[in-house]
């Protein structure tokens, strides 16, 4: 169903019943469902009833106050994304600050000027209406996502791991906080086009053959369709569509070179190596850390990866286990170095 059809429910709390009526008057010839609250507490629990689509809220109030009403409601998860306007006497800069500190939207001062109010209403129910639509598409990707990996079943809670790593190390390298939700986003996402790979291929044990393998590589071109739609994920795509690129310029599905990849595919698939290195594969045994470390060493020095991105990851590894070492100048060995390249 078109959430535009759902008549939207305002909620409006006030301890005054002539200030309540005042504002369902308004907003129901605006076409609005209106739902009063006498009190702090009982607007809490009307929220919990009605999950309105938007809130007015009146600061000063016997018990609970709104600040404190808005507070609570921004600490649960299924409330905190309701738009919060607080509708008060008080004009004071302090107040309009703690206002936005609990997590209001807006702050209209009484008396109000109705065709403003009208407008600001209008315009938060609107982006809370958007606002789930993008969260159901987001949930939409997240079950693509996990059908391909329960599809794999040498990938179990791989994209788990890899979200937990990925933050870690973002936040080693100073990435800001956009950069770590688009790699946290990265680590669900990044193989959701292998939905759309046949299983004889995507779930083959042996040696792919080239016809296939060309096959395979079109996962991250499928990826990207898939992404590409959702503007949210604008950051996301490059990971979907590099991080099987390579530094010398060998990979798929751009032959990217050096700094052309973009760097948070660069950071993503040193992470993405890393974890299935250290995961048993039906053609091998996991890695241990050690090992992983040289293979993706090995990596560097033969030019698939960005060598001081590697050095840097070897280090933050180091803060993750004391028993993991600095790299060393000289070029390990593999137990087996064509396991090394992921799919």
């Amino acid at each position: 169903m078109n959430l535009d059809t759902k008549r939207p429910k305002i909620l409006v709390v006030d301890d005054y019943a002539s200030s309540r009526l005042t504002l369902a008057a308004l907003l129901s010839v605006e076409g609005y469902e209106v739902i009063e609250a006498d009190s702090g507490l009982s607007a809490l629990e009307c929220v919990r009833q009605h999950y309105p689509d938007l809130i007015l809220l009146d600061v000063m109030m016997p018990e609970m106050d709104g600040f404190e009403v808005c507070c609570r409601l921004k600490q649960e998860e299924r409330t905190r994304q309701i738009p919060v306007i607080f509708i008060t006497a008080l004009c004071d800069r302090r107040s309009r600050i703690r206002g936005l500190e609990v997590g209001g939207s807006d702050f209209i001062t009484k008396p109000f000027d109705q065709l403003e109010l009208a407008a600001r209403v209008r315009s938060l129910v609107h982006q809370k209406r958007l606002n789930e639509e993008i969260e159901s598409m987001e949930r939409v990707l997240l079950s693509i996502a996990q059908t391909v990996e329960d599809r794999e079943t040498c990938s179990a809670y791989h994209s788990d791991r890899l979200a937990h790593l990925t933050q870690a190390f973002g936040n080693f390298l100073g990435l800001t906080a956009l950069e770590n939700r688009d790699l946290l986003w990265g680590a669900y996402l990044h193989d959701i086009g292998k939905i759309g790979i046949p299983d004889r291929i995507l779930l083959k044990t042996e040696r792919l053959t080239p016809d296939e393998w060309l096959v395979m590589q079109q996962h991250v071109t499928i990826g990207v369709k898939i992404c590409e739609p959702l503007h949210i994920l604008q950051g996301v795509t490059p990971i979907v569509r590099s991080h099987h690129e390579r530094w010398d310029g060998s990979g798929y599905p751009d032959q990217l070179r050096g700094d052309r990849i973009p760097h948070l595919a660069q950071v993503f698939q040193i992470v993405d190596i890393y974890d299935a290195l250290t995961s048993d594969r039906p053609h091998r045994p996991a890695y241990s850390h050690c090992d992983a470390l040289e293979a993706i060493a090995t990596e560097a020095l033969t030019g698939w990866r960005n060598p001081q991105l590697v050095r840097q990851f070897t280090e933050f590894m180091a803060t993750q286990d004391s028993r993991v070492p600095l790299l060393r100048g000289e070029s390990p060995s593999l137990r087996n170095t064509d396991a090394v390249e992921t799919i």
